[in-house]
């Protein structure tokens, strides 16, 4: 298998990918992603990353890490990477489903709250009838004990799920694929929101918003107060990482 090219921004490593060569690339050596993860990369995850060893390695260490952010994929560009493009969890996530559907491939949901999750599961029934759904979770919203992380697997192993898809939260979720997915044969993805944005929870960005790279001000005006300094204060250090590295190459 030829690994995905990657482009190093501030230090953590994004995958060279657009939409349809992320999708071609998982299903193209999908016995080869089971028991990894992949990792939806946006500012915010890529500046804590770039603050936190731990979880540069978390995320250098993914299968794939989309370009989820904007910045990211412009970055890429104009590093020579022309080829990437914006790749956004719901996308992603929406992609597979429809490409799975008739198939024998299983789908694990793991996350978010109850009612959010019931509004989801309700929500890709209606779209992919014929989806093969074998487990649904929501978060504790606590660490488990690693008697609950082996029950965990336990379910997700006897589900013979290929693919788990983990809702916790950045950087959570990412750490949490790490530590478990090598003990299971599926792919793991971090899709944070995502789930709650296709459920229609989270109301979407219009999508001459989503083509400029303006969602995030579309969330941010929905948002204020909890979005303020993931947006501003991340987005003005992930600029001035980016100065200190020389400038984007």
């Amino acid at each position: 298998m030829d690994k995905v090219d990657r482009v190093k921004i501030i230090g953590v490593d994004i995958s060279v990918v657009n939409f349809e060569t992320a999708q071609k690339y998982l299903f193209d050596n999908f016995e080869e992603a089971r028991g990894h993860y992949i990792c939806a990369a946006n500012v915010h995850t890529t500046v804590t990353a770039h603050e936190n060893d731990a979880y540069r390695k978390v995320q250098n260490s993914s299968f794939m890490a989309l370009p989820d952010g904007k910045p990211l994929s412009v970055v890429g560009t104009k590093r020579g990477k022309g080829s990437m493009g914006r790749v956004t969890g719901p996308d992603f996530l929406e992609e597979v489903l429809k490409r799975t559907e008739n198939t024998e491939m299983k789908h694990y949901f793991y996350g978010t709250t109850q009612e959010n999750l019931d509004s989801f599961i309700s929500a890709i029934k209606k779209d992919y009838p014929n989806l093969k759904i074998v487990g649904v979770e929501p978060s504790v919203f606590r660490t488990l004990s690693s008697q609950e992380e082996d029950e965990l697997i336990g379910r997700i192993n006897k589900s013979e799920a290929d693919f788990v898809w983990i809702a916790l939260g950045a950087p959570r979720q990412e750490i949490f694929c790490n530590k478990l997915s090598e003990r299971t044969s599926a792919v793991w993805v971090a899709v944070g929101g995502a789930l709650n944005v296709i459920s229609g929870v989270i109301p979407r960005a219009p999508q001459w918003m989503q083509d400029h790279g303006l969602e995030w001000f579309y969330r941010f005006i929905k948002e204020p107060r909890r979005l303020f300094k993931r947006y501003f204060v991340t987005n003005s250090k992930f600029l001035w990482y980016l100065f200190r590295e020389k400038g984007v190459k």
